[in-house]
């Protein structure tokens, strides 16, 4: 079970990471969230999230590589799905829906010991 977590966690980390190099409208919404340095911030957690879900999908440092994921998703939560809560809890819950999830499998990941409890 814990090997379709890896695999379904590492899809869509290196499917996002791979958009942020091919998508110029991502590129805008970082542009939009007025963080330092966008577009080197971008292809900064590009490269983390594509190293990392690789690390998780070949199963080498598996449990280090969702830190840094982590860190993003929680990032992303803070930086473009909070600020939904002010249209209502359901439009927040909606778009907020993939980060949760993946927040969780990565926790799921980062605390899995080898043994399915």
């Amino acid at each position: 079970m814990i090997t379709l977590v890896r695999w379904a966690v590492a899809y869509v980390f290196v499917v996002s990471g791979t958009m942020k190099w091919m998508n110029q409208e991502l590129a805008d919404t970082f542009i939009q969230l007025r963080l330092p340095y966008p577009e080197q911030l971008m292809m900064a957690v590009a490269v983390t999230e594509i190293v990392c879900g690789f690390l998780i999908l070949i199963n080498r440092g598996a449990r280090l590589a969702a830190i840094p994921l982590m860190g993003i998703m929680a990032a992303a939560l803070a930086l473009t799905k909070i600020p939904l809560i002010s249209s209502g809890f359901m439009n927040f819950a909606f778009g907020a829906r993939l980060d949760i999830v993946m927040l969780l499998l990565l926790f799921v990941l980062f605390n899995y010991n080898g043994k399915m409890k």
